[in-house]
């Protein structure tokens, strides 16, 4: 708990420590990082092969000083490959000899992707830089079979179809990656009125309501789990407040026996996602207005209990948690996403950050 009190002018600003006051043990994956096929992210960020101080990348195409940072920041996952663009992103397309790979139209940012970088890469980068890999379902435009697909693809050890894909395509080895998002995020959709209290999944010119997306999440989240019982399937959410985060929550936080092989001691649905971005043109505002997402993780979690109860999930089942995903200060209209999103931040927006 963070308590901020108004001084009076002239007064000095003053900051009190307590070390030996434990509150509770901190989730490692709380410093967690995100990638996305977006401006400078992947190409030129991550993977810059073409760049013309060779002595920045490495043999995989790789910056190095991309990976000194990461390595010094210690992040334990990063999510990929988005964000909005996981939601026409057929994973295919990313894998396979690059003179291969179809260049596509990119509708989350308007681009053109050339597939260079994918999952192979991805999960070569990550092992490189030490981090977890975290894949996100393009619950968009993809389908059921495409998901068991990709699945298949980084974690099975047996003798089918897609696992000896990935064999051809030069891994024997299953990357063995344990974190599914069943897609990426919902966002309030405000009609000409403004009136609208409903969000939807951010598809891409395939808006999903909080109906439809409960009921294909609950069936993708079956058959990924009856497929390999071990993954930790992540629920998209909105903000952690809505009417959204609390009609997907109460419709998918169940115990299903069935698809876990009669086990009641894990859920089919481990976590649950929010996301929150936050700008002001006041300063002032501008940093402190992040204080909100405190708020929204109380509420969101009360959601969850909620479910729980409603759903009569017993004890001996761990508590579901909340994967916050995405956050930042973002202004649209400053750092347009179709260029990039490239921000010029501020002091203010340093603040709002540490907040």
């Amino acid at each position: 708990m963070t308590t901020f009190t108004k001084l009076p002018s002239g007064s000095a600003a003053q900051l009190s420590i307590h070390p030996a006051r434990k509150l509770s043990k901190i989730n490692p994956n709380i410093y967690g990082g995100f990638t996305e096929h977006m401006g400078r992210c992947i190409y030129g960020g991550i993977y810059d092969p073409s760049n013309s101080n060779k002595d920045l990348i490495d043999e995989n195409g790789f910056r190095k000083d991309v990976i000194e940072s990461m390595k010094e920041l210690n992040v334990p996952v990063v999510r990929y490959p988005g964000g909005n663009f996981c939601a026409t992103y057929p994973w295919l397309d990313g894998v396979g000899p690059r003179e291969d790979r179809p260049k596509r139209p990119e509708l989350a940012w308007l681009g053109v992707e050339s597939n260079q970088f994918g999952t192979d890469e991805f999960m070569k980068w990550c092992e490189v830089v030490g981090t977890e890999p975290f894949l996100c379902l393009n619950f968009g435009t993809g389908t059921l079979d495409e998901a068991l697909g990709w699945l298949e693809y980084c974690d099975s050890e047996l003798d089918t179809y897609y696992a000896n894909v990935r064999r051809r395509n030069g891994r024997e080895k299953p990357y063995g990656v344990k974190y599914w998002a069943l897609g990426n995020e919902a966002r309030l959709q405000l009609p000409s009125n403004g009136r609208s209290t409903d969000a939807h999944m951010l598809g891409m010119g395939t808006m999903m309501t909080k109906e439809d997306y409960a009921k294909k999440a609950y069936q993708w989240a079956r058959a990924l789990t009856l497929l390999y019982p071990s993954i930790t399937l992540i629920l998209c959410g909105e903000n952690g407040t809505s009417y959204w985060d609390s009609y997907v929550l109460q419709q998918c936080i169940k115990i299903d026996r069935h698809a876990l092989g009669g086990s009641d001691t894990k859920a089919l649905i481990e976590m649950h996602s929010i996301h929150q971005y936050t700008t002001s043109q006041d300063p002032i505002k501008n940093a402190f207005v992040p204080r909100s997402t405190e708020r929204a993780i109380e509420v969101c979690a009360s959601l969850i209990d909620l479910a729980r109860i409603q759903n009569n999930v017993p004890p001996s089942v761990p508590r579901q948690t909340i994967c916050f995903d995405e956050w930042n200060v973002w202004d649209p209209t400053r750092a347009v996403g179709e260029k990039g999103a490239e921000e010029r931040y501020t002091l203010s927006d340093a603040l709002a950050v540490a907040i």
